[in-house]
Parts: C-alpha cells; sequence; structure tokens
C-alpha cells in the first residue's frame, strides 16, 4: 500500500501492461482479424499464404498410390481474379499494422508468386530481394510431363521504396556463412521426420508445412531480439515456434482450429535460446563513433608512446593532443598513415600498432575496449 503526502497530488503507479495479442493465435479470418491489431504495431510479415494450386484430379504415383497433395478447401478459388482480390486484401491488412521500417516476406511457388509479386508493387511495397529456396530433396514429379518442381520463391520487401532503418543482418549472415556473403539461394531440405507434425492415425498434421531451418534465416536475417513477427496463415506455428526460440515475439492468424491447437502444442514445447546466444554480430556503422583522441586521454595509448606499423618500418610519436608526429609533420592517424606511406588514404586504426610484450597490437584494440565500456554504460 503507497503512502501519499498531505496535499501532494496522488500518482497512479506506472505498470507496463503488453498487449494481449502478443504471442498469441487469433483465430479466424485474418483480414478481419488482423483490423484488431492497433498500425504499424508489428515489425516483420512472413506470409505463407494459399497457393492456388488448381489441381483438377488425384496425384498418383506409378505404383498407384495417392500422392497426398494440396487439395483442401483453403487452397480453392473460383478464378484468378478472385485468388487476386483475396491477395490484395490480406497484403492491404497487413500493410496497415506493419511498422514504417518493417518488412514482409511471402513464399510461394509459380502457381501465385507472379500475381503475388505484381499486387505487392501495385500496392506500394518495395521488393528488395527475390529468394529461391531450393529443396534437397523434393517431391518427385510422378506423371513425366514437365520439370520436377524442386524450389520456391520468397519475396522480400519494405514498406516503400523509401523506407529506411529496415533491418538486415549482414554481418550476421556472412559470419554464419563462413565469411562469404550470403547468396540469394538457398539449399535446404523441406520438412520431414520428427520436425513433422502428424496426427495420431500418422497422417500429415498440415500438407504445407515449413521446415524450421527456412524460418530460422528469415528471422536471422531480417529481425532482432524483441521484434513483433506476424505470420497472417499460421497453420502448425513453424514462425511461432521459430520465433520463441530466437527470443522474438510473434502473433499468429489461423481459421483452421485443429492447426492452430497444433501450433499452442509446439510452441508451449518451445525452449527459448538463453539472451546471451542470441546476440548477433554489430556492423562497423552501427558502432559509437570513438575518436583516437579518446583513447589517449583514457591513458590506454598515453601521450608518447610510439606506435609503429605491423612490420616496424614506420614510426610516429603519439601527442598529448591525439595526434600523431613524424618527423615535423602532426596530424590524424589516418593523415599520418597515408602520409608515410606514400597513399591518398589510410585505415590508421589497422595501419598503426603498439609494441606490449615485443608483440604488435593495432590500436583498433585499444578502441574496441573503448566501444564495450561505452556499451555497458548504455
Amino acid at each position: 500500500m503507497g503512502v501519499v503526502r498531505t496535499g501532494a497530488p496522488a500518482k497512479a503507479p506506472r505498470s507496463h501492461r503488453e498487449p494481449h495479442w502478443l504471442d498469441s493465435i487469433l483465430i479466424g479470418d485474418c483480414v478481419a482479424e488482423l483490423e484488431k491489431l492497433p498500425a504499424a504495431s508489428v515489425d516483420v510479415v512472413f506470409a505463407d499464404p494459399p497457393y492456388n494450386l488448381q489441381l483438377e484430379s488425384e496425384l498418383v504415383r506409378p505404383d498407384q498410390s495417392k500422392v497426398d497433395a494440396v487439395d483442401d478447401d483453403w487452397d480453392k478459388f473460383q478464378s484468378f481474379a478472385a485468388y487476386d482480390d483475396f491477395t490484395r486484401a490480406w497484403l492491404l491488412a497487413c500493410r496497415r499494422v506493419l511498422k514504417p521500417d518493417g518488412t514482409l516476406w511471402v513464399i510461394g511457388s509459380y502457381h501465385n508468386i507472379y500475381r503475388v509479386g505484381a499486387i505487392l508493387q501495385d500496392l506500394g511495397f518495395w521488393i528488395l530481394n527475390d529468394i529461391v529456396w531450393r529443396k534437397a530433396n523434393p517431391m518427385p514429379n510422378f506423371r513425366g510431363r514437365r520439370f520436377t518442381n524442386a524450389h520456391e520463391t520468397m519475396l522480400w520487401a519494405s514498406r516503400s521504396q523509401d523506407a529506411k532503418g529496415y533491418t538486415f543482418n549482414y554481418e550476421a549472415l556472412k559470419k554464419a556463412n563462413d565469411d562469404v556473403q550470403m547468396r540469394s539461394d538457398w539449399y535446404m531440405p523441406i520438412c520431414t521426420g520428427a520436425e513433422r507434425l502428424k496426427d495420431g492415425a500418422g497422417k500429415k498434421t498440415h500438407p504445407t508445412q515449413k521446415p524450421e531451418a527456412l524460418l530460422h534465416r528469415v528471422l536471422m536475417s531480417s529481425t532482432k531480439p524483441g521484434d513483433v513477427v506476424l505470420d497472417p496463415f499460421f497453420g502448425t506455428g513453424t514462425t511461432g515456434a521459430v520465433a520463441k526460440r530466437l527470443g522474438r515475439r510473434f502473433v499468429g492468424v489461423e481459421r483452421d482450429r485443429t492447426y492452430a491447437a497444433a501450433a499452442l502444442e509446439r510452441i508451449a514445447a518451445i525452449e527459448p535460446t538463453p539472451a546471451e546466444a542470441l546476440e548477433t554480430v554489430r556492423p562497423k556503422r552501427a558502432e559509437p563513433r570513438v575518436a583516437f583522441g579518446t583513447l589517449v586521454e583514457a591513458g590506454l595509448v598515453p601521450a608518447g608512446t610510439i606506435l609503429t606499423d605491423v612490420k616496424g618500418r614506420h614510426r610516429a610519436v603519439v601527442r598529448a593532443d591525439g595526434t600523431l608526429a613524424v618527423d615535423a609533420e602532426a596530424g590524424s592517424i589516418h593523415k599520418m598513415g597515408a602520409r608515410v606511406q606514400g597513399l591518398d588514404a589510410c585505415n590508421g586504426w589497422t595501419f598503426w600498432h603498439v609494441d606490449k610484450a615485443g608483440a604488435r597490437e593495432p590500436i583498433d584494440v585499444y578502441r574496441a575496449v573503448v566501444r564495450r565500456e561505452m556499451a555497458a554504460a548504455g
């Protein structure tokens, strides 16, 4: 119980109440349910809409066994025009709840992705990349009348052409890819084995369940811990499961209660990754600027220190004002690094070294110390 001074205005205690829809599944039509969310409330959308496969008959293997293909009612539309109207409606609903610096992913096949892409652009979205998911184990083409469909396409788009500040963890993806830029063709298997949800009779719970590895890369590339991820076609909850594991928040929309129940059970069993393991490599441009003079002031590289290049061929003296002196000339670490080499430019942080116990360390090591201290203070 709080105590209020006589004559002093009473202040209501501050409380942070999270939106009720966070980390939940909304049951119903995605357009209607998204109207219940606040505008500009989600950071990323991952959409796996019906593909409108237009199957006209059963698919049968050469041994006459039936293929468990997608023939559910939710994938049936009267015409391309009807599918286009459906696509426009859900994209508009997603656009309303997406933050200005948010991005949208949509996955599809040749049956629908070109129509979705055109409507995306018509609505003002700006396509950043198309990603080809090349399947390691695609379903064969049993009729032998076409090429095997061995890939699906994902479109990644910002909310508009001039959208700024969207998340792209370029450095983290490059490190994860053995220091090679992550490409737009992703090779990984379809959902199989223990990851595939099945009912009591051993039948697939959902015919188009996506592999968690795919969503892992999507979320690691375009979200940060704590971001809110919307999946308007939630299915059995792959997006929610991966989001929870990676420390992201989610909201799903699903009209089929059987799928939603399976998703809830699946997500409840997920163990979140410890926060310290969710840190990603930060881009250099995102790190705070540190001047060389700061290192001098902090005594990390005190005035009078002799700096050399890594091979000890060039020397400079650190001055109290944060400049370097070479012979009768003084200037910044970059200017003097370029001067001694006869170059137009130089990165002084990596060129100049300090001799410590017989080993040379780049002065960039000490800049990193200051940045860690700044991060801890922040």
